[in-house]
């Protein structure tokens, strides 16, 4: 956990997912460790992955001691620091982005907006995640970029959702489509919060339920364990 209203909603997904697939009140067991955004966005803001891959690592290692066998982090961002050089991770990690691109590749899209933080739309994790797949992608323009980057942290993540914010993700994914894009992925566990298929003008990728039902399948022993520990994804 990381970004607190994603984390909740990917946590919520995978508690409803669990019920769907095993009956009433009952889901994977999930353990969960919640240290506060405060703490890191020093470090995000000074660019300084290997001290954020460091916060994350501890907090691998904590689910580790509890008895997890592998980690999820619902925070899209967040990536760009796991997938930085260093010792390997104390758990594996079920990747996002990887998630995300297996659904794009099994739907057929060919051109991807990608919808994220400032730093996941400009850093390599999704570019080069698509690129594996041989899935175009796209970005909004830079003033757009820093402007959806605000929304999702002075009030996404902080609970706020702005009806004139809602407006501009609208008509931003409604510009991505006239520029010849074919889905849009919500890669920042926020945003489906305030964006669905109902109110999109592309069919959406919703990393946060994804990677929650992805978590259950591995679980429940449906997707094989994960085996990346950080680094480069080869």
């Amino acid at each position: 956990m990381h970004s607190a209203e994603g984390a909740l909603l990917c946590y919520r997904s995978a508690v409803f997912e669990g019920i769907r697939r095993l009956g009433a009140h009952n889901h994977p067991t999930i353990t969960m460790s919640g240290r506060a955004m405060h703490h890191a966005l020093d470090a995000w803001e000074a660019g300084d992955l290997p001290a954020l891959r460091a916060i994350f690592a501890e907090d691998a290692e904590a689910l580790r001691a509890a008895g997890a066998e592998f980690f999820v982090l619902p925070d899209n961002s967040a990536h760009l620091a796991l997938e930085t050089e260093g010792p390997p991770l104390p758990l594996p990690c079920l990747h996002i982005a990887e998630v995300v691109t297996e659904e794009a590749e099994r739907r057929g899209f060919g051109r991807v907006a990608v919808l994220g933080t400032r730093w996941t739309m400009e850093g390599p994790v999704y570019a080069q995640a698509f690129e594996r797949r041989g899935i175009d992608w796209a970005v909004p323009d830079a003033e757009r970029r820093e402007a959806l980057h605000h929304i999702i942290m002075d009030e996404l993540c902080l609970g706020d959702f702005k009806p004139r914010s809602i407006a501009l993700y609208e008509q931003t994914i409604g510009e991505m489509a006239e520029q010849g894009c074919d889905a849009a992925a919500l890669v920042c566990t926020e945003i489906p919060l305030i964006v669905s298929e109902e109110n999109s003008a592309l069919p959406v990728l919703d990393s946060t339920r994804l990677l929650a039902s992805a978590a259950v399948e591995v679980a429940l022993g449906d997707r094989r364990l994960p085996q990346w520990r950080g680094g480069p994804v080869e």
